[in-house]
């Protein structure tokens, strides 16, 4: 790597452009199992969770941990980003839901600016109950929005909305299904894009050729507008385009193979886009994703 890249240069391919880590266990202490995990797979960024993410508990966390952890990225120039559970469904038919789903992402968020996270990820949801989706889109607008608005600190995370692999009664799967979303939520300051590669590939969108990966970014910033893609979920497919499902395969194991992420790194819209991968395997599988993609974006 050439002493420009290295610096970091505008449009160049290097760790400032696109910092790349990974999903980090945390159970034990945010700091002490979390950070240690992330630097045995040289991880430049990473994602946690804040509370179980199959359940609706939400615990309070340790300050002291909470702060430990923060000024560790901080000081390591580690950027740091919440998974919200996978239970929330601002479009579920069911109050309850809805409900908890509230409570839930308020947690996320608090917890988020404690540690300095950038962003919050919250999955976009579904039409349950055999709903029109506009009434579902309705309910996420009074129930989402007020959340948005409460972020008002400066160090306030973004909300970052993730697509789904389009099965079921998906609210939002392709490209310009985000169009509809952000429309609900009046296109919020601080509404963001999380791009999930596998999730957009199962839902139609084709990432590979030479220019599968380009021409979806195109897409996506021509429906949401430049500077809302604010993080990308690395995951290769165990199934073929426009599966409609959700299955991660590691890094140039899949259907998507290896070539799309480094065009993906190279693309305006991702410029200091950083990279998660939330791939199978344990520590020496993430390890190994880690490197590839280092090789992609470096090489």
């Amino acid at each position: 790597m050439s002493t420009e890249q290295s610096r970091g240069a505008p449009g160049s391919i290097g760790p400032s452009r696109n910092p790349i880590g990974s999903h980090v266990p945390v159970a034990g202490g945010l700091n002490s199992v979390g950070l240690a995990y992330a630097r045995d797979i040289g991880a430049e960024t990473v994602q946690v969770f804040v509370a179980n993410p199959r359940g609706w508990a939400t615990p309070a966390g340790s300050p002291r941990q909470d702060e430990e952890f923060r000024a560790a990225c901080a000081a390591e120039s580690i950027p740091v980003y919440v998974h919200a559970p996978y239970l929330i469904n601002f479009g579920s038919h069911t109050e309850a839901t809805v409900d908890r789903s509230v409570e839930s992402l308020r947690h996320s968020l608090l917890r988020g600016r404690r540690i300095g996270a950038r962003g919050v990820v919250v999955h976009t949801g579904s039409a349950t109950g055999g709903r029109d989706r506009s009434v579902a889109l309705k309910q996420v607008r009074e129930r989402m929005l007020p959340l948005l608005e409460e972020l008002t600190h400066d160090d306030d995370p973004w909300l970052l909305l993730e697509s789904t692999a389009g099965q079921g009664a998906s609210l939002c799967s392709r490209t310009w299904d985000f169009g509809p979303y952000f429309e609900a939520l009046d296109a919020h300051p601080k509404l963001g894009v999380c791009l999930d590669t596998c999730h957009i590939f199962a839902a139609g969108h084709d990432l590979t050729g030479p220019d599968g990966a380009h021409r979806t970014l195109d897409l996506l910033v021509d429906t949401v507008g430049e500077g809302r893609l604010k993080l990308i979920h690395a995951n290769d497919s165990q199934e073929a385009v426009g599966a409609h499902r959700d299955r991660h395969a590691n890094i140039g194991a899949g259907h998507i193979g290896e070539a799309p992420f480094r065009a993906l790194m190279t693309h305006p819209a991702t410029e200091g886009v950083p990279l998660i991968i939330e791939t199978p395997g344990r520590k020496e599988g993430h390890a190994a994703d880690v490197e590839r993609l280092k090789k992609l974006r470096d090489g």
